[in-house]
């Protein structure tokens, strides 16, 4: 089947999907949820054959790790499923409405895009968490998965077109887009049949979709997350959130890839930070000053602009919370920056001079994740500064039409 084939299918899907009730959607999820259970051991052993594949060829620790699967990250994708039944559902939600002097009501209402392609790369779990937030929202959705899942994102997508048909819904409401990666660029010319692309992964991925594609992109962005920490910052609470937001996983976008520390604090805090971080395996990557406490790798700019993504952290001394934010300024892919502070002055301009997604206060950078903030599964994180940014939880799935309502008004 060629995409245009899958698109018009998904087109099909969409429309009934534009009138489903919340009732038939969520049964529709919890459906999924249980036939994603019943598939695990299946699930598994075809993420087992991707996992093999991608270590014979050398794939990065990193990747790999997005890669795998175990019972516990099948777990967490049916809850999150679950989850999502829970939460209330965005379309027909009124964003704003009033009645204007001659009677005429208007209403701007929340509606589905129709079909959202997303184009990923490993992590098998997002064809779970996107399938569903696009079902829950009213999308149908077309995943284009990386070779390296092959396997896990087809068994991952035949255990939800089950649960789909099981509730009365069309399978064709989420396709797995197969092929190899001239697929890619169909998928990006398909202007009129997919409404929306959105690109989840790294950063080579993210550009040539957003430079390529002929259909509408939200862009999502790689993550270098940087943690500052200020004069007169708890010592003890930043090398907690430091640890957290660096090793809790760090693979993932929100991992911090960089720590800034004000001159006023180095003599204390930078000992601890160093022995705390190699105790928990970490390769610090630091400039001429923070060497001057302890074992570092030199760094080089290029280091400051990583998105690292393993144990490995850049670090650098700075004089003041002005050149801690141009330093920010100079390497942030603006999506998530975090402060350890007890200044609330230094707080309010952190926040308010910094620009990202995210921005965090006395807190782990890895709190930026749509479960997190209490949205269910997220779609991605978004970096751009159209229509959604940071994590995309289902308002960000809708776009709006205006609905308007007269008793036979004529324009004078």
């Amino acid at each position: 089947m060629t995409v245009q084939e899958q698109a018009q299918k998904a087109r099909t899907a969409a429309l009934a999907l534009s009138s489903a009730t919340r009732a038939a959607k969520d049964a529709a999820l919890l459906a999924m949820a249980d036939a994603l259970a019943k598939a695990e051991t299946a699930i598994l052993e075809a993420n087992d054959r991707d996992v093999a594949r991608a270590e014979a060829t050398g794939t990065s620790a990193a990747l790999i790790d997005r890669l795998r699967l175990r019972p516990d990250r099948v777990a967490g994708m049916v809850e999150g499923l679950r989850e999502l039944a829970a939460l209330p559902d965005p379309v027909g939600d009124v964003v704003r409405g009033w009645t204007n002097a001659n009677g005429v009501q208007v209403r701007q209402v929340r509606v589905p895009f129709g079909v959202v392609g997303i184009i990923y790369e490993a992590r098998p779990n997002v064809t779970a968490d996107a399938g569903g937030i696009c079902l829950k929202s009213g999308n149908a959705a077309l995943l284009r998965g990386s070779s390296s899942a092959a396997e896990s994102n087809a068994a991952v997508v035949e255990a939800l077109q089950a649960g789909l048909v099981d509730a009365g819904l069309p399978a064709d409401a989420i396709q797995l887009v197969p092929g190899p990666r001239e697929i890619t660029n169909e998928l990006m010319a398909a202007r009129g049949l997919v409404d929306v692309l959105i690109p989840r992964g790294g950063a080579g991925l993210i550009d040539t979709v957003v430079r390529n594609s002929q259909v509408p992109v939200i862009e999502t962005g790689v993550g270098n997350c940087h943690v500052f920490v200020d004069a007169g910052a708890d010592e003890q609470m930043a090398l907690d959130i430091l640890i957290n937001a660096k090793t809790q996983r760090p693979s993932v976008c929100n991992a911090a890839e960089t720590l800034l520390v004000h001159a006023d604090i180095a003599d204390t805090f930078v000992p601890k930070a160093l022995e705390t971080l190699a105790t928990h395996g970490v390769t610090v990557h630091g400039d001429s000053r923070m060497a001057a406490y302890g074992e570092v790798v030199p760094a080089e700019d290029s280091d400051f602009a990583a998105e690292y993504l393993s144990l490995d952290i850049a670090a650098a001394i700075v004089d003041s919370l002005d050149s801690a934010l141009q330093h920010i300024r100079r390497y942030s892919t603006g999506h998530t920056e975090t402060i350890i502070t007890e200044s609330q002055k230094s707080a309010a301009r952190f926040t308010t001079e910094v620009d990202a997604a995210a921005v965090l206060v006395n807190a782990s950078s890895r709190f930026v994740d749509g479960g997190e903030f209490g949205f269910g599964a997220e779609i991605g994180i978004s970096t751009q500064k159209l229509h959604a940014r940071g994590p995309m939880g289902l308002p960000e799935m809708t776009s709006t039409k205006y609905v308007v309502t007269g008793t036979g008004q004529t324009r004078q």
